[in-house]
């Protein structure tokens, strides 16, 4: 089995990419309601702060800053998998190894996960969530995307409304 290794930094932030297992499903935006339930109800018992976040209909990219002296993403991750998949009606077809481990077979196992160097990268990462859908071909415009807290960062005047229209250039690094 390999061994991966996460950098576990306390009250760090870190840049998140979380895939479903079936990459052609449109399950993450049709149940985008029960996702932010759990995020919320996990946010309520292991704290976060939300940097931005996007939700495609395949995958999702986020930020999050944790409070000072924690480091534990991987529970809050797992609790969020858990618990959006525990909700969701079982109707996905199994492998006898996904069944033997109790599995849903919702989520891909790992997710790509990076720490947050400095403001240069929190800037080119945050602005490659919000710009994500543009890049997926999902909008023609950011602001057009539901799914995401631009809208959240227009609100307090980090982007104007306009930002980022059908351009496509610059994006940071990302494990799409």
């Amino acid at each position: 089995m390999s061994r991966y290794r996460r950098a576990h930094v306390p009250g760090a932030t870190y840049f998140f990419t979380v895939n479903l297992l079936n990459r052609r499903s449109d399950l993450l935006v049709r149940h985008v309601d029960l996702l932010r339930e759990t995020v919320r109800a996990t946010r309520a018992r292991h704290p976060f702060h939300i940097d931005a976040w996007v939700v495609l209909p395949d995958h999702m990219h986020c930020v999050w800053t944790l409070p000072h002296g924690d480091a534990d993403f991987t529970l809050r991750w797992k609790v969020i998998k858990f618990a959006f998949a525990r909700r969701l009606p079982k109707t996905e077809v199994l492998t006898a190894t996904q069944r033997s481990r109790g599995e849903r077979g919702i989520w891909q196992r790992r997710y790509w996960e990076h720490l947050i160097r400095d403001e240069r990268d929190y800037r080119n990462h945050v602005d490659y969530v919000h710009r994500n859908p543009l890049k997926h071909g999902l909008v023609k415009r950011v602001v057009d995307w539901p799914y995401s807290s631009f809208h959240r960062a227009v609100a307090v005047g980090v982007y104007p409304l306009d930002w980022c229209g059908d351009e496509v250039e610059g994006f940071a690094d990302g494990a799409d």
